[in-house]
């Protein structure tokens, strides 16, 4: 795991080229603590930077790794699972290694067979490819975005990096907080390809991109998309197995990921909530290991949040060696709430993210690099509330009339306390989504709700910069209609999640982002794509069955659940919002008091003061808890659009630990 940046402008290296990439590089110096690596090329116009943390391969595993006569130049950032039989496999053709690591597989793929070599490559990881010979540049980024990739064209140069401080680093590169993307930010739901900075951009999962120069003195960008969620259509599903043959698929691919995901020259543990996702992979974690694992728990002072009890249960089930954190108001707020505005680069609607952040913090002071976690779960198996509304909604037409008022009946129960959030409390659509699926999924609505109260709180120039955007219609039309197109609803709803949701904020701010801010790799083994392919596979009626969701998955992991566990509702794993209790409304209110403030408000430019004042005031006197819910979600995306801008405009860095802190 590792952190990687640099630039190209061909032919000639941009003045202050050495002394810039060591800005980069330091810039995301907690990706990577353990060396760092550079290559320059002046002829080419390349300069190319790692940051490493050692994972596989402790001693010889340094990058920039270099093709013969220094043709090809790759640097790499996460895992490559399964790469001692590729290495096998490559050696019988004739390639010697120069080092023992995983990332080394890529380069010797890529000189047989270009970038065909992605279908080989499995798991997390995002890479930067020279090929001095076709003079082409190529950024890639795996399949579902678990691991980041940004990336900037500025006067006739390319300059990408794991993290967006790395870019800015460069003073070459112009700082603006993007206007349109401040909606989306706002309203929770971000566009894979874009940032939350004004011509910075992502590269889209499952996707790598090529530039060439062209005859401007720019380049010519081509997207390749090279893999793409995928559940069968309608008439593919005709012919359905057993139940039992899903569940068994499940459990073997399962288990194999975990196994994979266990590979580390340094221990590996595992992440531990109270939910079905985490405690399957301790139990698979501690079956392959054959020796207790360390597990990892959040612990929140609110009864109605925590989960721990049933996470201590299944560590002491599976002998497991835990290390519960115990999070109250301090801990999530402050200082910590600051540093993780800005190692997440984007706003959050719920300090989970900052519960994570110092999480992975107790993980390195435990001396760990490495987790398995369970992100992704509910994504493949249908485990969110909004998933089983779909389910009931649209999915179930064909039942008897009995069955779908009972269903009816039993979504009303369905996490109350998260209506709001997760959950609008009444129905919503758009004319976008209802032409592209046939409805509008349940998981957008609330933050349709969100926007109708959030876009009045724009500055007046921010306003008349995005009169004519519309942000629901541009999500709806980010989707491949082809992935979309005579699928089931609950696929559909499962799909256009997983392209917005999962990317911008579970991988975000939830995983990649607060786990490295602490050198420490997170391993999201449901989202090995072997693993999701299967998933693809299972008919809906086995996600969810009857009012159970994730039913396939909790067959096949039957054996290892305490009983409490497998026979409870999904819970969405949140903090306490800030309106829960005293002291959190105290600490939350020290921020608002600081950075949106009639003066800071005004500064950034981003917002009106006067009607975030006013907004602010209403939200201090409501007493309705749908509505404090949804505010809750609000008031941190408008901090945290503030907050960025004082970091990352205003340049006021938060105060870091020594290995977080880089040159920005």
């Amino acid at each position: 795991m590792c952190g990687i940046t640099g630039f190209w402008k061909p032919q000639q290296l941009p003045d202050q080229a050495e002394a810039d990439l060591k800005k980069m590089v330091d810039a995301i110096h907690h990706r990577g603590p353990d060396g760092q690596g550079f290559h320059l090329d002046d002829k080419s116009g390349v300069g190319m930077g790692h940051s490493r943390l050692t994972i596989i391969d402790l001693v010889t595993g340094h990058q920039p790794l270099c093709g013969t006569g220094q043709d090809i130049v790759l640097c790499v950032n996460g895992e490559f699972y399964d790469y001692k039989r590729h290495r096998t496999e490559l050696m019988t053709d004739g390639v010697r290694f120069k080092t023992r690591s995983d990332s080394e597989i890529a380069l010797h793929y890529y000189q047989r067979m270009g970038m065909e070599m992605m279908d080989h490559l499995r798991g997390e990881f995002a890479f930067a490819l020279f090929d001095k010979a076709a003079n082409r540049f190529i950024l890639a980024r795996d399949r579902f975005g678990i691991r980041p990739l940004f990336y900037t064209i500025h006067n006739g140069c390319l300059y990408y990096g794991s993290e967006v401080k790395a870019l800015l680093a460069n003073p070459n590169i112009p700082r603006r907080l993007d206007r349109k993307q401040a909606i989306h930010q706002m309203m929770q739901t971000t566009i894979p390809g874009h940032s939350a900075f004004e011509n910075i951009k992502s590269v889209r999962p499952g996707h790598f991109l090529t530039f060439t120069p062209d005859q401007s003195g720019g380049f010519s960008v081509e997207e390749h998309c090279y893999w793409d969620i995928d559940f069968p259509t309608l008439a593919d599903r005709r012919d359905e197995g057993s139940p039992e043959e899903y569940i068994q698929l499940i459990r073997d691919k399962l288990i194999e990921s975990v196994t994979f995901r266990l590979e580390a020259d340094v221990p590996v543990g595992c992440y531990l909530s109270g939910g079905i996702d985490s405690c399957s992979i301790l139990g698979m974690a501690s079956g392959a290991q054959q020796a207790p694992v360390k597990a990892f728990t959040i612990s929140f002072d609110h009864d109605s949040y925590d989960e721990s009890g049933i996470a201590r249960e299944m560590a002491q089930s599976m002998n497991a060696e835990q290390e519960v954190i115990n999070l109250k108001a301090d801990d999530l707020y402050g200082q910590n709430y600051l540093r993780t505005m800005w190692f997440a680069e984007r706003t959050f609607y719920n300090t989970l993210g900052v519960a994570k952040y110092c999480m992975s913090r107790r993980v390195r002071e435990c001396g760990y690099k490495s987790v398995i976690t369970g992100e992704g779960a509910d994504e493949l198996f249908g485990g969110y509330p909004s998933f089983k509304r779909d389910m009931f909604l649209h999915g179930i037409k064909d039942e008897p009339e009995e069955v779908v008022k009972a269903y009816h009946e039993a979504l009303e129960k369905t996490n109350r306390i998260f209506k709001g959030a997760i959950l609008a409390e009444d129905m919503r659509d758009h004319p976008g989504f209802n032409e592209l699926c046939g409805f509008t999924p349940s998981w957008i609505q609330p933050w349709m709700a969100t926007l109708d109260i959030a876009r009045p709180l724009l500055s007046k120039e921010a306003r008349e910069e995005t009169a004519d955007y519309d942000p629901i219609g541009a999500i709806a039309e980010s989707f491949n209609p082809r992935r979309i197109q005579g699928r089931h609803p609950l696929d559909i709803s499962q799909y256009t999640w997983s392209r917005t949701m999962l990317e911008g904020q579970i991988l975000n701010w939830g995983g990649d982002r607060v786990d490295m801010a602490n050198s420490m790799e997170s391993r999201p083994a449901f989202l090995d794509h072997y693993v999701a392919e299967a998933a693809f596979k299972v008919p809906p009626k086995y996600r969810i069955k009857g009012n159970i969701e994730k039913w396939v998955l909790r067959e096949a992991m039957k054996g290892i659940l305490p009983e409490v566990l497998y026979k409870r509702e999904k819970f969405a794993f949140m903090a306490p919002p800030g309106h829960t209790e005293k002291n959190k409304k105290t600490a939350l209110s020290e921020l608002l008091d600081t950075y949106l403030s009639p003066e800071k408000v005004t500064e950034a430019g981003v917002l009106d003061p006067t009607k975030v004042s006013q907004f602010l005031h209403e939200y201090e006197n409501d007493t309705d808890p749908v509505s404090l819910t949804r505010k809750d979600a609000l008031i941190n995306h408008l901090l945290g659009l503030q907050i960025l801008h004082d970091q990352y405009i205003a340049g006021n860095k938060p105060d870091l630990d020594p290995v977080e802190a880089g040159s920005l």
